[in-house]
């Protein structure tokens, strides 16, 4: 008996020990944040009750809204727009966008200036709880005050009220208590002001930055994230700053800094505009719904100049210097097969399959299909993206002016594993391309996640940002 009573008294102590530790970190946890209050300026200071604000404001608010592409995830497909319901898939599980039209019971409707900023800028509801972090405050927190005023008078006047209720994340345990968020948004989203533009000497750099990092959020998706989630990086005084991030419903965030083999480097501004307001270039197009869903709801509405302010500022990035894959233009793959050099299982394939529109230079035929030489998507170190676009297929979206819907067949159902691998690795390594070989492996992985997009596509409707 007396020695089990060290063992008792060790077993208390380490129970009062994390009972203290879990009160500490649950105190830190759900402790009021103060947050810098917004002032409503002139033209939304004493509005009498049912006065609608200036009519600019409105429209303004209603650019910063399409440029910040709020209506791609809080509006379900075949729904009434803003009033939530898409959902949003994450490592932790599926979350569904809310309601954010006016509507006083099941929306925002009883937002102040005041509850509106906190939940954008800082992600703190009224009641003090934290947003899920699919909701991109680490990059609203840069919105200047003029736009804020302007956002919450759209969707305070702009917006017509729906009453939607919304519908219950599907968020394990702890995470649906939502109080660990706190600890992440404290941790790793301290509270800060507008972005402060008077680094940059060019006004229309500056402009570009403030559209990347603050409105558009690029950083969500094309930075790379720590194991906690966090993105490595805000702005360009990271490194890591839009190298190319995780898979977002199963498509690769490309790398967007000047790499010229898996970035930007040999893109123009000229090519990033016009992809941002058509799609699609001269040589490349966008890939993915998630990218796809940005340019129909967002860039394609956006000003010429706001466009080229943020080709121009993605262009002053330089490139990460993590060169794995290279391309040096090369006619000895067209040489090869022009000479009847076809006995590879690859080259077979790829005539067989891909030939008729791509050509046999892989360069296809300008801004209509994608050239294959030198494309970032073909020469990623993750071959994700191709994988899945040679199985499940894809199709560009109709914009206002490139309104043909270009699309390329799916080739799951005629290609084995082993059969799309070598079709991948003979794309990766032709014309110039020279990236590392795709195993079978790979390609199962990948169909397995195209049949489970399929019936979730099926069962929920929606899976799109």
């Amino acid at each position: 008996m007396t020695k089990q009573k060290p063992v008792k008294k060790i077993v208390l102590g380490l129970a009062i020990a994390g009972a203290v530790v879990f009160a500490g970190a649950y105190g830190y946890a759900v402790a009021p944040t103060e947050t810098r209050k917004i002032e409503p300026g002139p033209q939304l200071a004493n509005l009498a009750p049912g006065v609608k604000p200036d009519a600019g404001l409105i429209e303004k608010g209603r650019y910063v809204a399409t440029a910040s592409d709020c209506i791609a995830c809080h509006t379900a497909p075949g729904g009434k727009e803003f009033a939530g319901g898409r959902v949003i898939q994450s490592p932790i599980g599926n979350m569904y966008a809310t309601n954010v039209t006016p509507d006083k019971e099941t929306g925002i409707g009883n937002y102040s200036l005041d509850d509106f900023d906190r939940a954008v800028r800082h992600g703190i509801v009224p009641s003090g709880g934290t947003l899920y972090p699919a909701m991109p405050f680490p990059s609203y927190a840069r919105m200047s005050d003029d736009d804020m005023r302007a956002l919450y008078a759209y969707f305070m006047h702009g917006v017509e009220p729906v009453k939607q209720a919304n519908r219950d994340n599907e968020i394990s345990w702890p995470l649906s208590t939502r109080w660990p968020l706190g600890i992440w948004r404290k941790t790793f989203v301290p509270v800060q002001g507008p972005m402060d533009l008077s680094k940059y000497s060019d006004q229309t750099i500056a402009r570009g930055a403030y559209l990347v990092q603050s409105l558009g959020h690029c950083g969500s998706c094309h930075t790379p994230r720590a194991a906690t989630l966090n993105e490595l990086a805000l702005d360009e005084s990271g490194p890591e700053y839009l190298a190319g991030g995780p898979l977002i419903d199963g498509w690769l965030a490309v790398n967007l800094r000047g790499d010229k083999v898996d970035g930007m480097g040999n893109w123009t501004a000229q090519d990033i505009v016009d992809t941002l307001k058509t799609a699609r270039n001269k040589h490349s197009g966008v890939l993915g719904e998630p990218m796809q869903d940005v340019v129909k709801h967002s860039t394609q509405n956006m000003l010429d100049a706001d466009l080229m302010a943020m080709a121009l500022y993605i262009k002053s990035l330089p490139e990460t210097g993590n060169k794995k894959a290279t391309f040096a233009a090369s006619d000895a793959t067209v040489q090869k097969i022009m000479q009847g050099n076809d006995s590879e299982r690859g080259v077979q394939l790829y005539l067989d399959n891909c030939a008729a529109c791509h050509r046999v230079d892989g360069k296809a035929a300008g801004d209509v299909f994608p050239a294959l030489p030198g494309n970032p998507t073909v020469l990623q170190e993750d071959a994700t993206s191709l994988i899945r676009v040679i199985l499940a297929g894809a199709r560009l979206p109709s914009t206002h002016t490139a309104p043909s819907d270009l699309g390329m067949p799916g080739f799951a159902w005629r290609l084995s594993d082993e059969e799309t691998a070598q079709l991948v690795t003979f794309v990766r390594n032709s014309w110039g391309n020279q990236a590392s070989p795709v195993g079978a492996a790979e390609v199962a992985k990948v169909r397995k996640l195209v049949k489970e997009h399929e019936l979730h596509t099926a069962d929920k409707g929606d899976t799109k940002h």
